[in-house]
Order: C-alpha cells, then structure tokens, then sequence
C-alpha cells in the first residue's frame, strides 16, 4: 500500500470516529482498516491510535501525524483537480444531504439541471431533516436552513430564507387578522416540532424585539404536512417561503404582519473543513449559488403583499 492510502485509512478511521465507520466509508473491510493501521503504526514505529473496545482517541504522535497527513492528502487532491478541470470533464460521486422538503421542491429541479450538463457526475442524495453528521457519516456536502454555530465546517451561503407568518384567508376572517404580534397569542398555532422553540421571535420595524407564544393545536416534524393543514384552516404556521410560495400565490395562504421580521434565517452550502473540496462539489455549490441568488424567486410571492 502506498502512503497517499495509508494516510487516507488513518485520517479516514479518525474523522468517522471508529474502524466500521471508516470500513464502510471505504468499502473496505473492518479487518482490512485494522490492519493496515497496524502496518502504518509499524512503519513509523510509534502508536497512533489509542483503542479500547468502546473507545478510540489519538496520542500526541497521532494528532502531529494527523494533521499533517490532512495537509499533504489536501495538497495531493488540489493538484489532481488542477489537471483535470483543465483537461476533462467533471466527473465522480457527490454524496449530498438535504432538508425533506427543500430537497424535493428546489433543489431536486437544481440538480436535474446541473446533471444534464455533467453527465459523468454521480449523486447520491439523503433528503431528511435531521441534521447529520457529515464526518461521521461520510458525506460530502449538505444544505442546511439554520443560523450556522459549528466551527468544525467550512461554508457558503447559497441565499437568504424568509418566515413569514400565515393562514388561510377563512381562518383570518373568523378570528381577525393581526396587525401587532401580540395578537397572535389568541390564536391556536400549528407548530414545527424540530425546532425546538416555545414561541415565535420577533423584531417590529422600529426595532423592538419580542417573543409571542400561540395555543398549540397540531405539531408535527414535517413543514409540507403542516402547510397543507394550515390551507386546510386549521390555525396559523410560521414558515419559509420556500415552502409556502405557492400557497400564497394561489391564495390558498396569506400572509400576515409581513412588517416585521421573525428570525429570517439563510441557506448553507456546508462541508467538512478538514477536506479538500473537490472540483465537482465546488462546482456544485457554484451552481447553486449561482441559481438560488440574493433574492430567490420563492420570495416573488410576497411581492405587492403588505
């Protein structure tokens, strides 16, 4: 084995956390990764790897080793990518994860477009809304809607995601439409369960912050099944856009109190920031960039709406 591949088992092991993980990332066997560690750790006669049945950590030596394995893997993959964005086509596997419905409402159409004209990239799509471990789990990228806090990724911002507060017409009709958030707190709410939240942050047009909270009427981990409810009159959701243009377009929603701002949040390209990103990724999230832009056009349905 070549030590480009013994470095690539080592880091690999280390950054999923333990031999199957990094087995399966591989495609290698458990046995296969044990062994080549151990053959590493023989030629550079010095433990790298502390191991327990339950646990794993790195020594002194294997921290040293582990960064600087990282850095001569990054450099030896920028200098492929250079030689070949030059010289060929994009090609390869993009391992991606994504939000349930962001995926299947927009960046599913994206994606289609980009593969036509990179016929030779490969996708291999999670569209759900837990947040996952790129790492540990082997992904090459995500797309998160969040205000992001972890410091261990690299990212882009591909646009901003508004939430606006909405409700059928009927619903507003039978128990008034709000013109102070305060008002809200009449009203029965349909909440999204993942995230997390007790009540609605918000910031008036003068500045002043607050927090509203609704009776609770439905709550449920998918934003689609809670749209369809509240189109269905059963009480007022908080929402992206992305999610309920449509709705409102059609006028099946309307949208409410649209001067203030309720913790508008933004959409991320992300990637392990210990990895050299190859070109098609970054190709990618170009793209996507690129396509989305600093007003995405889900947001056209607020457009005259006051």
């Amino acid at each position: 084995m070549s030590r480009l591949q013994e470095m690539l088992v080592f880091i690999r092991v280390v950054e999923a956390g333990s031999l199957t993980a990094a087995a399966d990332q591989l495609d290698l066997a458990k046995s296969a990764v044990s062994r080549r560690l151990a053959e590493l750790e023989k030629r550079l006669s010095v433990r790298l790897l502390t191991r327990t049945t339950r646990t794993m950590s790195l020594t002194d030596a294997g921290q040293n080793y582990f960064e600087q394995a990282r850095a001569v893997l990054a450099a030896a993959d920028a200098a492929d990518a250079s030689v070949r964005s030059a010289s060929s086509e994009l090609a390869g596997r993009i391992r991606l994860a994504a939000p349930l419905s962001f995926g299947i409402g927009h960046l599913g159409p994206a994606l289609r477009e980009f593969a036509l004209a990179h016929p030779a990239i490969e996708f291999d799509v999670d569209l759900n809304d837990r947040q996952v471990d790129l790492v540990a789990e082997g992904f090459d990228l995500a797309i998160r809607i969040a205000h992001l806090d972890d410091s261990q990724l690299a990212a882009r911002r591909l646009t901003s995601v508004r939430r606006v507060v909405a409700a059928s017409p009927s619903w507003w009709q039978e128990h008034g439409l709000p013109t102070q958030p305060a008002e809200l707190a009449s009203h029965q709410h349909l909440e999204y369960t993942n995230e997390g939240q007790s009540g609605w942050d918000y910031t008036t047009p003068t500045g002043q912050h607050g927090t509203v909270r609704l009776r609770t009427r439905l709550r449920a981990s998918n934003g689609e099944f809670l749209r369809d409810a509240a189109i269905a009159g059963m009480g007022v959701i908080l929402q992206p856009t992305f999610l309920i243009h449509q709705a409102i377009e059609t006028g099946d929603l309307q949208p409410a109190l649209m001067d203030c701002d309720w913790q508008d949040l933004d959409a991320w390209a992300i990637y392990p920031a210990t990895r050299f990103l190859p070109q098609r990724t970054r190709a990618l999230v170009d793209f996507l960039a690129a396509r989305f832009g600093a007003a995405p056009y889900w947001d056209e349905c607020l457009r005259g709406k006051a």
